[in-house]
């Protein structure tokens, strides 16, 4: 129960850290970033300096693993914020769930999984559910202008944000078989913010007093964010708080009302549910076919000698 209510106050951060985000208006999506990245810096290194780890944290024998997973996670960061200053909250998020389904087919291609039927289904489903969202927001090809253009543009930035958090996902998961947790949040923080310092030339925009707080409480809550979901996953199996992802769709719902005034579709809702119904689907599936390895594990016996 402790991870998992670990685990929705993760979501719950990373929602109220987009939120601040949006609330910005239209800021550069690298300076965004990078305040997003530098400030989350310092929650995650006072929480490490209290466990003992900062040192140990610090310590890699992977620099180019976590250089690479910087960038891919850079790339996922920027396309995902500017989706936000141009879809709906609610959307975005929705949208952002192409990631689970994508990590499936990627591994697939990339890493040699073995995906059979049940996974594929699923897969085919979410991407269905996916189409469903985004489909009604590509007026841009169909001779849409102005607002429609931005939705179009902000629903294609979403799914490319989506294909690049998938790729840094697949990074991480190499990298966590050499590295500590610590060492991958703390890397990529860094990496991050002096790859989007990196866009500096490109225009930013000097923020307002207004614009410099919501920044640096966005970086700070993201960091904290961070934070709770390492210990989430150190106090439940992945497959248990997993799901609870999800529940950023109903937080979300009610932020973007609230807050922006955002009312969802219901083109949106109905992909949403789609795609989640796959993603839980998958979960579900990974965990059978975690127990039933662990279970092979069990029954087989170690080698002689």
């Amino acid at each position: 129960m402790t991870g998992i209510g670990l685990k929705v106050a993760s979501v719950a951060s990373f929602l109220t850290m987009a939120a601040l985000l949006k609330a910005t208006g239209s800021l550069p999506p690298g300076e965004l970033v990078f305040f997003r990245s530098f400030f989350a810096i310092f929650p995650i290194a006072i929480f490490l300096a209290m466990r003992g780890q900062l040192v140990e944290g610090l310590q890699t024998e992977r620099p180019f693993g976590h250089v690479g997973r910087g960038i891919l996670g850079t790339a996922a960061m920027g396309f995902m914020f500017y989706a936000l200053t141009k879809l709906p909250l609610p959307e975005a998020t929705s949208i952002a769930y192409a990631m689970p389904i994508l990590i499936v087919v990627f591994g697939a291609i990339f890493l040699k999984e073995q995906v059979r039927l049940f996974r594929w289904s699923a897969v085919a489903v979410g991407i269905v559910g996916v189409g469903i969202i985004v489909w009604p927001r590509l007026t841009v090809f169909s001779g849409g202008g102005g607002a429609s253009s931005d939705l179009a543009l902000g629903a294609i930035a979403a799914l490319t944000g989506s294909v690049f958090g998938a790729f840094a996902t697949m990074q991480v998961r190499k990298l966590v078989q050499t590295e500590r947790s610590a060492t991958i949040v703390i890397y990529f923080s860094m990496t991050s913010s002096a790859l989007a310092l990196l866009t500096l030339p490109f225009g930013w925009a000097w923020p307002t007093a207004e614009q410099a707080m919501l920044l640096v409480a966005a970086g700070i809550v993201g960091g904290l964010g961070q934070i709770l979901l390492t210990e989430a996953y150190r106090r439940a199996d992945v497959s248990t708080v997993a799901p609870f992802e999800y529940s950023s769709l109903i937080l979300s719902i009610l932020v973007g009302y609230v807050f922006f005034s955002e009312v969802p579709t219901l083109e949106m809702l109905a992909g949403a549910t789609i795609v989640v119904g796959a993603g839980l689907f998958i979960i579900w599936r990974e965990h059978r076919l975690g127990l039933e390895r662990r279970r092979a594990r069990e029954v087989t016996p170690p080698p002689p000698g």
